[in-house]
């Protein structure tokens, strides 16, 4: 059967504008991919450092390696004063917390009884929190047990942002419904007794510190890797 012209000229022009469209598809598949191979998308850029930090930068530093080496973990320890305070040396809390590290007063002054050496207790002054803040995670983190140093630096922020005794209890609770007391994800799945809004903040506060805020601080110095651990 003869095809009519005029049908036989739709057909082609029909199969034409097929060819063109799947041509055109192929065309700009293949330059996104040589696009992003010659010139791929940049990073989304970290997030970056408050502004009210730098002033306290060598102040950190310098109290870090003090109490810790040269390999202290700087960044944890900034990371810790944002989520504390948000570097606002006149921050206080709703319950009394006051200073860049949010120190109860009984808190402060035991620091200022086991630690004179850091001076008269002055949670609002700058120097001697961040040196209290640093001396303070140093001690809980020695009495702590863990499986590796990213669950020990959890467990210590733990301590500092609810107490070392109730972490222990945590832990021993943790060990007698089968988990592993070691790892501070298990720790922070049981309440031994605390309310839970409390024990919510108390099983946020490392993550916060650890995962979310430590990043950016690395430029300052180490930190404390937790990469290859499920979190």
């Amino acid at each position: 059967m003869k095809i009519p012209a005029r049908a036989q000229l739709a057909l082609e022009l029909i199969g034409a504008g097929f060819c063109w469209a799947v041509g055109f598809l192929l065309a700009m598949l293949l330059y996104s991919l040589v696009s992003g191979l010659i010139c791929p998308k940049e990073a989304k850029a970290a997030e970056p450092i408050p502004a009210a930090a730098q002033q306290y930068r060598s102040v950190l530093i310098r109290a870090a390696r003090v109490e810790a080496g040269l390999a202290a973990p700087v960044a944890v320890f900034a990371a810790q004063v944002e989520q504390e305070s948000g570097w606002n040396p006149q921050a206080v809390s709703p319950v009394g917390a006051r200073g860049l590290g949010q120190f109860m007063p009984l808190t402060a002054k035991d620091m200022g009884r086991t630690r004179p050496d850091l001076g008269l207790a002055a949670p609002t002054n700058p120097g001697w929190a961040i040196r209290a803040l640093v001396a303070y995670d140093l001690a809980q983190l020695r009495r702590i047990t863990a499986n590796t140093p990213c669950d020990a630096w959890a467990l210590t922020l733990m301590a500092y942002n609810g107490g070392l005794g109730w972490v222990w209890r945590d832990q021993d609770k943790a060990k007698v419904q089968g988990l592993d007391p070691g790892l501070w994800e298990s720790v922070a799945s049981v309440n031994a007794g605390r309310s839970l809004a409390a024990k919510r903040e108390n099983a946020h506060y490392a993550p916060a510190i650890l995962l979310k805020r430590q990043p950016k601080y690395l430029a300052w110095g180490p930190g404390v890797s937790c990469e290859g651990v499920a979190r």
